[in-house]
């Protein structure tokens, strides 16, 4: 089966060679997200609440180019720099996955730049 690549209108331009999303029958998978602007400059430098809400709403702009909510994710996948953090991630990730919320990981990892705090991936599931 092959898959069609999502990329939103503003989307960050790639650090690697990926798309922000790939759609393969009703599913979706959006590429690890970074907190990054439309011209690829990193946002909410210091401050994980920021970088946070900046990925859910890249995250929100491919799912919506899919067809899709965040509503229709299923599963995500959260690498935080530091473990610290994980409170105030959580804060700002519950506004975007009241319960029930979907299926996760969080662990901690080093990210490809030492600016970026939090990186999360997800996988949707967009119609029948």
């Amino acid at each position: 089966m092959s898959f069609k690549p999502i990329i939103p209108k503003g989307s960050a331009p790639p650090l690697a060679p990926y798309s922000p999303g790939a759609k393969a029958g009703n599913v979706l998978y959006v590429s690890g997200m970074l907190s990054l602007d439309s011209q690829g400059n990193i946002v909410g430098i210091g401050d994980v609440k920021a970088q946070t809400r900046n990925i859910l709403e890249s995250i929100k702009s491919v799912v919506t180019e899919a067809g899709g909510t965040m509503s229709d994710i299923a599963f995500n996948q959260i690498f935080l720099k530091s473990l610290d953090d994980y409170a105030a991630v959580n804060e700002v990730y519950k506004e975007y996955f009241p319960q029930p919320s979907p299926a996760r990981y969080c662990i901690q990892a080093n990210l490809v730049k030492p600016e970026f705090l939090v990186e999360i991936a997800s996988t949707a599931h967009i119609g029948n």
